[in-house]
């Protein structure tokens, strides 16, 4: 039979047990008068009930009410006698779905099959779900069997429905089972018959206005289907949509956690690239073992707590800390059985699951992924990595195009990113290094995963201060107006603007002039767009240069961009009345629990940060279509942005859009204060380049003379440019970005430590050693890995800790696309170049019986490195 003529076909009669343990069937009549008597047992308890509290204090209730209630009374699952159990289910399928939104309608009592017990006598002669009053004894009687079938059997213990309207509801199930419920889309005359139906009644139900059975079967499966198969007919989503806003829809899965949560979803051992995802299926099979019908969400911990890292490595390279929580869950609700006296022997009985779960893996995905586990203190469960696991997955990374695996299970989305962002006519400084690195590497991160990634430079392009430098521009170079002579008088920027602001601040008819170049700027006036025009292309190249020697991509769209669109963003405030005109004519908005609100216009009619910022957000959300925004700047703007992401919400433009701002610290010199020069003036940020270059070539020229180095004189400035920039984002880098730090060349250029300089090197080392692989031993990696003659074998503890620490990576990226702080990733660097030092101490690699399996595993390592250098923007050397 298949499962449509289950659905379609009559419920099998109920039984009854009899005295002798034997079964008998119930015909309809005597199930109706269970029903009934059960009824008036509830309603006698309630009315008992209610005179023992005073039961006179309803009387003031209109008698419009009591029609209504008497109208509309079900019977309450906690006076009902009887409970029921669905068995033989698929959890958060269609008929699963439609049973429990019935059980929830109609308050009655609905629990979960033992799973343990699903392929008994009883339930096997069904091939869909069985709907069975419960019994003492676990001997269930069977009442139906089939969705539909159970749909009805619900109702009609719960409403008294006429011949007529049964009929009815007959008729809309088997519309839903025939028309609705297909695989291809929905014919447009199906479509039609439920507009028409519903037209009948008043649009929200299709018989007798109100909810039965019949609406909850087609309001699942209409939520199954495609928009598109529905976006012609507003009156079905006017009525899907009504319904799905109720609370009976919407939370339904809160209510029915067993019957609608899905179980984990297979995992693959063997291809996911996610160790901690591993070792939690591992466990969460095993929970569910011994424990079957738990829920999920709803007695166990959130995922990402129940399989955590271990603190202390000695302990092992995992923990499970689940048993203390669901023991007291369980104890709690009365569902713990009473073989688990406490917390460690239910971690015990998680650990002996263990072993059933790695060796009930499929043949192709069948091996040992955690060992030597071991319940500590009151119940925390440790475990160390497989050496067998590792080494599947070294070697995956060798025959990926030696390549590391990005995240699997991250969805790409279109991701703007606002960085950098210096400002027209002032060179950059160290001011705004960490935007700039910060912002990098959370690009390349991004991507990596997949996103489709703006990057943006909100230069300060656009503004008041335009006025002075076109006014002072005007009057140096009153001689020379045309041609590239312009532009060799101010070079300097910063001695530019110095210059033009102390003449606005001296001089009252040059600030009276200023400010009237500011209108004209604004107005397009001729002269004044074609003097601004040329300090933002002198800007330009000066920040380009700064940009290649960072190796730093980004895409400017500045103020002036913004500056048309914010007219129609201080209108759509006013229209939604959220416009406050203050004393003055300025134009704000109030955010609640905040005093000082966004000011979206000035009193002069002029705009500012609050305006082009509001105009930028909805710029980035509509017209580029992003589902993040990322904002880097420092971190006193923070209160800036929180003001404006709440406007925004406020207005109505976000759904489900993430705007997020990070926010840096300070770079302080090495005297604790904000880093300066000598003189006190901000540190350029091309002498604070010159400065790590020049250290380190000195650096490098010096081993050179010692015979310390792999490189020739005339490499040194290029191979000391990467290290010394590459010293500079690291030391940055590697630290929690809203965090100030101190500034030191003696630290970054250091050889030892969690330094940039430590990790080239490092790194060049295992290349290194590769190389006199092939020189000395005539084994070439490459050819290894192509041929697959040789494989890693993870045999020595160290090779193990190594191949421990390389397969984070995928786990690591994952967990950076959170807070998109690159600091996890430098975490990740450095243990692994820590695990390699401690690898090519106590292992031998060239020359030894294992030369080629540890040859291929200084290649996998050195991937992984590179990989990460990458993400973080720093680039890296063979040979140093």
């Amino acid at each position: 039979m298949t499962k449509e003529e289950e659905e379609a076909a009559p419920a099998p009669a109920p039984t009854e047990e009899s005295g002798g343990g034997e079964k008998k069937k119930l015909s309809k009549k005597e199930l109706k008068k269970l029903a009934k008597k059960a009824e008036k047992a509830a309603l006698k308890k309630k009315a008992s009930s209610e005179a023992a509290a005073g039961g006179n204090k309803n009387q003031n209730k209109n008698a419009g009410n009591k029609k209504k209630e008497s109208t509309a009374t079900t019977t309450s699952a906690s006076s009902f006698k009887y409970e029921f159990v669905l068995s033989n289910f698929q959890p958060n399928d269609l008929s699963t779905r439609k049973i429990a939104v019935a059980a929830s309608l109609y308050d009655i009592a609905l629990t979960c099959g033992d799973k343990k017990k699903s392929n008994s006598t009883e339930s096997s002669m069904y091939h869909g779900p069985c709907l069975s009053l419960k019994s003492s004894n676990d001997n269930n009687a069977v009442i139906a069997f089939g969705c539909n079938a159970i749909l009805k059997a619900l109702a009609s213990f719960s409403t008294n429905l006429g011949f007529n309207s049964m009929t009815e509801i007959d008729e809309w199930l088997e519309f839903e089972r025939t028309e609705l419920r297909t695989s291809s889309k929905v014919s447009k005359a199906s479509l039609m018959k439920l507009e028409e139906g519903l037209k009948k009644q008043n649009g929200y139900f299709l018989i007798q206005s109100k909810l039965t059975i019949a609406d909850i079967s087609i309001l699942v499966t209409l939520n199954s289907l495609k928009k598109s198969d529905i976006e012609e007919s507003p009156t079905i989503q006017t009525y899907l949509k009504h319904h799905n806003q109720s609370n009976l829809f919407s939370q339904i899965d809160d209510k029915f956690p067993s019957l609608l949560e899905l179980p984990p979803p297979p995992f693959s051992y063997t291809t996911d690239p996610s160790m901690c995802k591993a070792v939690l299926s591992v466990f969460l099979n095993a929970i569910l073992q011994v424990f079957p019908s738990i829920s999920i969400s709803q007695d166990l911990p959130p995922l990402h707590k129940i399989v955590t890292t271990c603190t202390n490595a000695k302990h092992g390279d995992y923990q499970c800390s689940v048993a203390m929580p669901l023991f007291a869950k369980l104890k709690k609700s009365g569902l713990l059985s009473s073989e688990f006296k406490s917390p460690q022997m239910v971690a015990k009985a998680i650990v002996e699951a263990v072993e059933n779960v790695q060796s009930a893996q499929s043949n192709n995905d069948k091996h040992q992924v955690i060992e030597k586990l071991q319940v500590n203190g009151p119940g925390f469960i440790t475990c160390k990595l497989s050496s067998d696991y590792l080494q599947i997955h070294m070697n995956r990374l060798l025959q990926n195009n030696q390549s590391p695996f990005a995240p699997t299970s991250t969805t790409a989305s279109k991701v703007v990113v606002d960085f950098s962002s210096p400002n027209i006519a002032k060179e950059m400084h160290v001011g705004h290094l960490r935007s700039t690195i910060i912002g990098e590497s959370v690009c390349r991160v991004l991507e990596y995963c997949g996103n489709d990634v703006e990057r943006v430079n909100h230069v300060g392009d656009w503004g008041t201060q335009f006025g002075m430098l076109i006014q002072y521009m005007k009057e140096e170079q009153l001689d020379n107006k045309e041609g590239e002579g312009n532009q060799g008088s101010i070079s300097d920027l910063t001695v530019f603007y110095k210059e033009a602001k102390k003449r606005f601040d001296e001089s009252p008819e040059f600030k009276k002039t200023s400010q009237i170049n500011v209108v004209k700027l604004q107005s397009g006036d001729e002269e004044c767009m074609k003097i601004w025009q040329m300090l933002c292309d002198i800007s330009r190249k000066e920040f380009q240069k700064v940009y290649d020697r960072l190796n730093v991509k980004v895409y400017e769209c500045g103020e002036s961009f913004y500056n048309d669109k914010i007219p129609s963003v201080i209108e759509e405030f006013e229209e939604a009345n959220l416009i406050s005109v203050e004393e003055g004519g300025a134009k704000c908005v109030f955010i609640p629990k905040d005093k000082v609100p966004l000011m979206l216009q000035k009193s002069d009619g002029g705009y500012g940060y609050d305006s082009t910022d509001m105009a930028a957000i909805k710029h980035r959300v509509f017209t580029l279509g992003a589902k993040r925004v990322v904002v880097i700047t420092d971190f006193s703007q923070a209160d800036h942005f929180k003001k404006c992401y709440a406007a925004a919400n406020m207005i109505g433009w976000i759904d489900d859009q993430k705007l997020e701002h990070i926010g840096f610290g300070t770079v302080m010199g090495e005297d604790g204060k904000r880093f300066k020069t000598r003189s006190g003036d901000t540190v350029r940020l091309v002498d604070l380049l010159d400065e790590a270059y020049l250290r380190m070539k000195a650096s490098l020229e010096e081993r050179l003379k010692e015979g310390k180095v792999m490189i020739t004189a005339e490499e040194i400035p290029s191979v000391a440019a990467i290290l010394g920039y590459s010293a500079i984002k690291y030391f940055d880098l590697r630290r929690n970005p809203t965090t100030n730090y101190r500034f030191s060349y003696d630290e970054m250029l250091d050889t030892k430590g969690n330094t940039a300089i430590y990790l080239l090197y490092a790194h060049a080392r295992l290349e290194s050693i590769i190389q006199k692989g092939k020189d000395q031993y005539n084994v070439d990696v490459d050819q290894l890995i192509s041929s697959s003659k040789s494989l890693i074998q993870l045999q020595h503890a160290s090779e193990t800790n190594l191949a421990y620490h390389l397969h984070q990576f995928t786990d690591v990226v994952e967990n950076t696309l959170v807070d998109l702080f690159p600091y996890h990733i430098c975490d990740l660097l450095y243990s692994i170049a820590n695990a390699t030092s401690e690898f090519v101490t106590n292992c031998r690699v060239l020359g030894s019986d294992e030369m080629e399996s540890r040859l291929l595993l200084c290649r996998a390592t050195a991937i992984i490195m590179r990989q990460c250098f990458d993400l973080l923007g720093l680039q890296y050397v063979m040979r140093i």
